[in-house]
């Protein structure tokens, strides 16, 4: 079964065949432009009810000087922690994305994908890359989802990730690439040196206790979003490579993915919680996000590099 957006807005992926644009979500935003589609979708959304954000308390923990953001839902917002029930609640037989709230639905990305707000967000301009047709979350990444994903990366920068399965923190097992702006979480303090040089060897950061693979990329292929989707896939396959992976096998391992313009971090994962705490890919660029104060507590007796490593796969 596809799902289809009426009059729906399309940005190109790679070399897929443009439309002509469509008011939804369009006025006065240039060809392109994502994120102008995204705030006027936000702004219908909230005013129709469709979006309920998460208002969230933030503090920081540090290890190893790796500096960690911790949000938590407020304690003056009770109505959040149902959202919060809502979305680790998984129903099998339910499927947000097929279709999509129509509301939520910023644009069509090339033939295969669509970008939808997330509906419960604890991040601002927080974007779901979905597939149009169902595909598993375990299922293997293919060029399109590459080719997507570097579209929105190549316009706008920012952090894209993936969480490949339910053990990689996933709560929908329709497909589903993620996007947020690098101000919400960054993944520079945690690359080595050796990862910052194109084209050489899958890098490793000494300081992180649990199996992973960095891998540069040339700031030249962003000119091209199917260049880009290609060079992210190569290096995907490389990091896969180095820690013993199959690239596209059904189903894969379970497995966080994180990607900016500057480089790929590829992270095998065992658990999908540090005792009752899920920990999806944005742990891995310093962001974490628990139900209430007792968890943070424990979290900071633990500590965040053991707390990653206990859910991960050893070095």
């Amino acid at each position: 079964m596809t799902s289809h957006v009426p009059s729906e807005t399309r940005i190109n992926a790679g070399a897929v065949r443009p439309r002509a644009p469509a008011p939804l979500h369009d006025v006065a935003c240039a060809p392109g432009d994502l994120l102008c589609r995204a705030d006027r979708c936000v702004a219908d959304a909230l005013a129709h009810g469709a979006l309920q954000p998460i208002r969230t308390e933030q503090t920081w923990l540090e290890s190893a000087g790796l500096r960690f953001s911790v949000r938590w839902v407020s304690s003056l917002a009770l109505k959040d922690r149902a959202r919060v029930d809502t979305v680790i609640r998984r129903r099998p037989d339910f499927n947000p994305f097929l279709p999509p709230e129509p509301e939520l639905t910023v644009a069509a990305l090339g033939d295969e994908h669509l970008v939808v707000l997330n509906k419960f967000p604890v991040i601002d301009r927080h974007l779901l890359i979905i597939t149009r047709d169902f595909e598993d979350q375990t299922a293997p990444l293919s060029a399109a989802d590459f080719a997507a994903l570097a579209t929105v990366i190549a316009t706008h920068g920012g952090l894209g990730f993936y969480n490949g399965g339910r053990i990689a923190g996933a709560s929908q097992a329709h497909k589903h690439l993620q996007w947020i702006p690098i101000a919400a979480a960054d993944l520079n303090p945690f690359v080595p040196a050796a990862a910052a040089k194109p084209g050489g060897e899958v890098a490793t950061n000494p300081a992180l206790p649990w199996a992973h693979a960095f891998v540069a990329l040339d700031a030249g292929i962003w000119q091209d979003g199917a260049r880009a989707g290609a060079a992210i896939q190569a290096a995907f396959r490389r990091a896969c490579r180095a820690l013993g992976m199959p690239s596209d096998c059904e189903p894969m391992p379970a497995y966080n993915l994180l990607v900016t313009r500057e480089c790929l971090l590829l992270v095998p994962r065992t658990q999908e919680k540090w005792q009752d705490v899920s920990v999806n890919s944005l742990a891995y660029a310093g962001s974490l996000f628990v139900r209430d104060r007792e968890q943070i507590e424990r979290l900071r007796q633990a500590g965040p590099l053991a707390v990653l490593a206990a859910v991960g796969r050893p070095r």
